[in-house]
Parts: structure tokens; C-alpha cells; sequence
């Protein structure tokens, strides 16, 4: 009879309607430019792991001409050389909706000079990341992921960083599945 009582104590929170505990939810936050290789990745993360998505959109997005960083009078070129306007390139949203009920964001971008392309770094400052875990992932043709996640990191205070992870511009599905699934 002990026993019994001590099973139905163990239930008693359900059986009184108390709510059960909540599941880990999880967001893909990512801004990718007109190739579309970081949306690409992103949506396989998605998928693999179940998670939302939500894209970073700068206010007014960028144009094939805003991208050439071959031209020192492009956006990039000009936002490139003034790291304090980073934090503030307006986002057409800056917080996802309902941002308080995910407990992971896998954060995507391209890599922009070896760094985080430049709406990312607004989208980090203009959120409260606390109490998550962020874990980034880039694309590029040939850079590297340098410093991209150590930068954005010092950006969101009180998360618990991952180790970010740089693919290719088409990196296979499995690949991307199987990276998204070792969390």
C-alpha cells in the first residue's frame, strides 16, 4: 500500500492539473544574402532538429549593388569601414515572435570579411538572449569562421555560447543533419 500512495504522490501535480514541464524549444535565426546558401543550411537545421525559423531582414534589404564589396562606395563597403553602424542597421524585426519560449537559437550568416555579415550584429544587440544557449553557423566560399562567433558572442550577454561551425557555400544534407542533430 506505501508504494501505491508513493506512485500516485508522484502524479499528483498532473492529476491536480498542474502543467507538465515544458519542451525545450528551438529557433533557426539566420540572415542570408542573394545566394541564398546560409537560407539553405538554415532550413536543413530546421528540419533536422524541428525548430523554427525566423529570417534576420535588414530595413531596406540589401541590393546586388549594396553587396559589391569590390567597390569601396557600396553599403558593405561603407559599413565595413565603420564597425560602430553594425549594431545598428535597421531590421524590418528585430525580436522574433514569441522569442521567450525558445531555449536554443542555432544563429546563421554569411561570413563578410572574415566577420558576421552586419545584420547579424543588429539582431544580436537588439535581443535578450539570456538564459539560452546560441549555437551560430556561417557560410562562405572561402573564408573562414575566423572570429565571427567569438564576436557575436561578447555582443549576448548571459548565453551559453557552442562553438560555431563554418560550411561551405552547398554543403551536403547530411552534413548539415548530422551537425544540427550533435546538440
Amino acid at each position: 500500500m506505501f508504494k501505491n500512495i508513493l506512485a500516485l504522490s508522484a502524479l499528483a501535480p498532473l492529476a491536480f492539473g498542474a502543467a507538465a514541464p515544458a519542451q525545450a524549444k528551438a529557433l533557426v535565426a539566420y540572415y542570408s544574402a542573394h545566394g541564398g546558401y546560409t537560407a539553405q543550411v538554415a532550413k536543413t537545421v530546421a528540419q533536422a532538429v524541428g525548430a523554427d525559423l525566423f529570417v534576420i531582414k535588414p530595413d531596406p534589404d540589401y541590393t546586388d549593388a549594396d553587396l559589391d564589396y569590390n567597390d569601396p562606395q557600396s553599403r558593405v563597403s561603407r559599413e565595413h569601414a565603420d564597425p560602430s553602424s553594425w549594431e545598428k542597421i535597421p531590421l524590418k524585426q528585430t525580436e522574433p515572435d514569441n522569442f521567450a519560449e525558445y531555449d536554443t537559437v542555432y544563429l546563421g550568416y554569411p561570413i563578410w570579411w572574415g566577420l558576421a555579415a552586419w545584420p547579424v550584429y543588429s539582431f544580436v544587440a537588439g535581443n535578450d538572449f539570456a538564459g539560452k544557449t546560441i549555437i551560430p553557423f556561417a557560410t562562405s566560399y572561402s573564408s573562414p569562421l575566423g572570429t565571427s562567433d567569438v564576436e557575436l558572442e561578447q555582443k549576448a550577454k548571459g548565453v551559453y555560447w557552442e562553438e560555431g561551425m563554418r560550411f561551405g557555400q552547398t554543403p551536403s544534407e547530411s552534413e548539415v543533419t548530422e551537425w544540427a542533430k550533435s546538440y
